[in-house]
């Protein structure tokens, strides 16, 4: 099974930072895509950052040059680094992973739990 933590949420001001972490537990298992996801009250799911090991990463347009998302091998966790948050950055963030079993070509989609990141003027 793959299980995914997050991490470093919380309540900020507009300007300052915060980083978000991803810890993924996959026995068995071989990463594909990880990816983080936000959602804000009232509106749809939308991608922030996308991570794989055969293409570039890939941002929205309202995170670039803000967001920064990498991947720690060594501990196999996501990061996200999120600088100059706006207001409108306020919402739950939400780790996701696509990973195969080794030796099968079948992609299973994972989540996270969820984590709150607040923005205030």
């Amino acid at each position: 099974q793959v299980q995914l933590v997050e991490s470093g949420g919380g309540a900020v001001q507009a300007g300052e930072t915060l980083r978000l972490s991803c810890a993924i537990s996959r026995s068995g298992f071989s990463l594909k895509t990880m990816s983080w996801y936000r959602q804000a009250p009232g509106k749809e799911r939308e991608l922030v950052a996308t991570l794989s090991s055969d293409k570039p990463s890939n941002y929205g347009d309202s995170v670039l040059d803000r967001f920064t998302m990498w991947r720690e091998n060594r501990k196999d966790t996501v990061w996200l680094q999120m600088n100059s948050l706006k207001v409108e950055d306020t919402a739950v963030y939400y780790c996701n992973v696509e990973a195969t079993r080794f030796g099968r070509t079948y992609v299973h989609s994972y989540w996270g739990q969820g984590t709150q990141v607040t923005v205030s003027s």
